[in-house]
């Protein structure tokens, strides 16, 4: 797809971060939107914005663990605008935990989210994709479907069954010569919220050497890297040259790097890297001293 113009792009999780950029840019190139968050004054925000560029705009708040709503959502989009050409599935949210102390009910709250949100998104808009005559569909990923890190075990599993479900999609789609193609795409480090909205246990501090006020400032700090404008650009771009892949930030492209030269061998240099900072545990950033009496353990329930 070498022009959005005029096309019809839906995006899930608009209200903030990435989906609010690959709004504002679709529609600056001409594109008309369908936009969804669980977020409903974030996206009011991003409908707002996008009007601003004369294109038009649907929304609805939408939480894309419910099936049956996310094809319903599909249904209105495509009866509201008449064809739908894109699907970017981007609403993601993260957990911190290890294995040992995780919550079954935490656990299956982002997989519901991150897998199968992509799933219910990918099959409910598919069938109007491919009667568009000319679709492509992005699935968001993760640096963190790439490599694992400890106490990411379920965002690990989330990001890496969408990047194995992706690209088994798109072998599919070009074994049908569908007029549809998809994208993984693998964000680095990129300012969003899902720091913010992400759901961090106090248990992490026996593997990070960090409490989980602390883990949630270097871990705002350590995603700062991309801009959301610029992922969003980078995205498309790959959009454009029907890329099976997309790396987005240098981050992402140093860390795809390492794991393909080191293979498995990258698992001990980040046992390393945590256990060196288990052992500075006392040793902290500027600002980083603990609230007294601040319950430090974070159960937000909001996409991203």
């Amino acid at each position: 797809m070498k022009t959005f113009a005029d096309k019809v792009a839906a995006i899930t999780g608009a209200g903030s971060g990435m989906g609010r950029s690959l709004a504002l840019a679709l529609a600056r190139h001409g594109a008309h939107l369908a936009l969804s968050d669980i977020d409903e004054a974030g996206l009011a925000a991003t409908v707002a914005a996008c009007r601003d560029f004369g294109v038009r705009v649907t929304s609805q708040r939408l939480d894309v663990a419910e099936r049956d709503a996310v094809f319903a959502w599909a249904a209105r989009s495509a009866a509201a605008h008449g064809k739908i050409h894109l699907l970017f599935n981007n609403a993601g949210v993260s957990l911190s935990v290890p294995v040992a102390t995780a919550r079954l009910e935490d656990i299956e709250w982002l997989m519901n989210i991150n897998f199968w949100g992509v799933v219910h998104g990918t099959q409910a808009f598919l069938p109007y994709l491919t009667a568009s005559g000319e679709g492509h569909l992005v699935n968001t990923s993760s640096l963190f479907g790439i490599i694992a890190m400890p106490t990411q075990s379920a965002y690990n599993a989330s990001k890496f069954a969408v990047r194995g479900f992706t690209e088994a999609l798109r072998m599919e789609l070009d074994l049908m010569h569908s007029p549809v193609s998809c994208t993984c795409v693998h964000p680095g480090g990129v300012a969003t919220n899902i720091v913010q909205t992400s759901r961090i246990d106090d248990s992490i501090a026996a593997l990070t050497g960090l409490d989980a006020q602390t883990h949630r400032r270097r871990a705002n700090r350590l995603i700062d890297v991309t801009s959301a404008d610029a992922a969003a650009n980078q995205i498309l771009a790959g959009v454009r040259r029907n890329a099976r892949r997309v790396l987005v930030g240098a981050d992402a492209r140093r860390v795809d790097k390492l794991a393909r030269l080191l293979g498995a061998g990258y698992q001990a240099v980040v046992v390393w890297l945590y256990r060196r900072t288990a052992m500075s545990r006392t040793s902290r950033l500027p600002h980083e001293h603990p609230t007294a009496g601040t319950d430090a353990t974070t159960r937000s329930t909001a996409a991203e």
